[in-house]
């Protein structure tokens, strides 16, 4: 129910708003605070402190207070922000259940709409969240990150002409609409690349941030790659990437030092110690874009097997269980700190996090590219686990991982700013890998990407055999996968595995000499 307040806490509550609108969020928390001390039933103080926490970037006591505000008063913003929170943690299931409590044709507001299909898709059901955005824009048809973030969920679930579209109209909304810019050129469906191409130029001009001229230098880029111009298209990148490398202050000795601290002094295919027995985990590894999505589409069309998708729940086991100090969830104080647990308890901790999205099937993948620093925890934490490791062409990996517009709020992806900080990254992934190869494990297996693509019959055997899986067709047309795809690899994996990415490095060599020849003096054959 809803509380009347008197008017002197009205106009308090009023005032808390507007001070809330200004970005002025101390004082808005202090008057808020106030008027529940005289009002402590009054859902919308406690609604509006869960969106200050979450401003601070305090998930678990902004949810606390969203739950609060909904128990007072099941409000459709109140439940929308609720689900928006537990997106934020992972917690898949509680925000899929607000989903089926509030049906999208039951809300009336478009922001809401927006704020709860932002929630579904950021926990991967994409699907879901269409009927929320499809409904958002029929509402409000004027603003543009509705139809963004439509397109956004088309993308993922492979409805490409549509989220074209949606792009479009964002961006004729809101002409420096940078992401949309980026998304549309990314779709690869542009049918005059040089009207494409001058017309970026001219949104370049119009903006100034390192993030607006980072998406829209990657847009140039893609369209230049169409034309087959491949100098300019690695210029808009370098001037593109440089701009916004400046804002991070990154020292690629912080990245050398974590593979350090992940690669062991000593290896004994016996482990000394009993890890959690579950056969269930098949992770997937290695740098990003290295095939890791297409060994994942592979496997998952197994009937036995579920793809989770790329879950951060290993190392956050890790560091929960470790309780290091650090902000970081992943540094060598904490990988280090690992060999001190209970290496069942931290297997079994990581299946509970886990378990809201890898379903009831037998089998489920991670494919969290990074995982590769947590090779020999897992390997402890559960043993029967199967770790696929994907091995690219040094050059294509990394002109790959250049040439990708990565997460910016991610800390995982800052070497790929700098080629010459991308070969570093390279060179030590090479080693690691390379080290657990020559380890002879039974449950690692170093996976060429060449050798997959080039021979999938064959390779896909291997792999089912590899992971106990039984032979099945299936697996050899994942393109016929409809599972949504987020990654950077949403277009190719949805045609028939195909050789067209290999070599790709050469159309770029001229301005890959320097790349080339730190590889070679790394001792990393070519």
């Amino acid at each position: 129910m809803t509380v009347q307040l008197d008017p002197a806490l009205r106009q308090q509550h009023q005032h808390a708003m507007q001070l809330l609108q200004q970005r002025r969020y101390k004082e808005a928390h202090a008057c808020l605070a106030q008027l529940l001390q005289h009002q402590p039933d009054h859902a919308d103080s406690y609604f509006l402190l869960g969106v200050i926490n979450l401003e601070y970037g305090q998930v678990q006591k902004s949810i606390r207070l969203m739950e609060k505000a909904v128990s007072l008063h099941a409000k459709d913003e109140y439940l929308a922000h609720l689900a928006k929170g537990y997106s934020l943690t992972g917690a898949l299931e509680q925000a899929k259940a607000i989903a089926q409590a509030l049906p999208a044709e039951q809300i009336q507001q478009a922001l809401t709409l927006d704020t709860l299909g932002v929630a579904l898709s950021r926990v991967g059901l994409h699907q879901l969240a269409l009927s929320y955005f499809q409904h958002a824009v029929r509402l409000q048809q004027n603003k543009a990150s509705y139809f963004y973030n439509l397109g956004v969920s088309l993308k993922f679930v492979g409805d490409f002409p549509s989220a074209k579209a949606a792009f479009e109209q964002a961006s004729q909304l809101e002409p420096t609409y940078y992401q949309a810019h980026y998304a549309i050129s990314d779709l690869a469906m542009t049918s005059d690349p040089q009207a494409r191409i001058n017309e970026l130029h001219q949104v370049k001009t119009k903006l100034h941030s390192p993030d607006a001229l980072l998406h829209i230098g990657h847009a140039l880029a893609k369209e230049y790659e169409a034309i087959h111009n491949y100098p300019a298209a690695m210029a808009e990148l370098a001037q593109a990437k440089q701009h916004k490398a400046q804002t991070l202050n990154y020292q690629v000795e912080e990245d050398l030092s974590l593979f350090a601290a992940a690669t062991p002094h000593a290896v004994s295919s016996v482990l000394s110690v009993t890890g959690c027995p579950s056969r269930e985990p098949i992770f997937i590894l290695g740098m990003p874009r290295s095939g890791t999505t297409l060994v994942e589409r592979i496997l998952s069309s197994h009937s036995d097997v579920l793809s989770a998708g790329e879950l951060q729940d290993f190392g956050v086991a890790v560091k929960e269980l470790t309780a290091t100090p650090s902000a970081k969830v992943l540094d060598p104080e904490t990988l280090s700190a690992a060999y001190a647990l209970d290496f069942s308890a931290l297997g079994e901790r990581y299946l509970e996090r886990s378990r809201v999205v890898t379903g009831g099937k037998p089998r489920f993948i991670d494919k969290l590219p990074f995982n590769f620093f947590y090779i020999d925890l897992i390997r402890r934490a559960l043993p029967n686990a199967k770790i696929i490791c994907m091995m690219r062409h040094p050059m294509d990996t990394c002109l790959g991982n250049y040439r990708a517009l990565f997460s910016l709020g991610s800390p995982y992806y800052r070497y790929a700013f700098n080629l010459k900080h991308t070969a570093h990254f390279y060179t030590a992934f090479h080693q690691l890998a390379l080290f657990w190869q020559q380890q002879n494990l039974p449950n690692f297996r170093l996976q060429s990407y060449e050798a997959l693509v080039q021979n999938p019959e064959q390779q896909i055997a291997e792999l089912l055999e590899f992971c106990d899986l039984d032979w099945q067709q299936a697996c050899l047309q994942s393109e016929l996968n409809q599972a949504p795809v987020s990654t950077a690899s949403k277009v190719q994996v949805r045609e028939p595995v195909n050789t067209k990415s290999v070599g790709r490095w050469q159309k770029y060599q001229p301005m890959l000499e320097p790349l080339l020849q730190q590889l070679k003096a790394a001792g990393i054959e070519l």
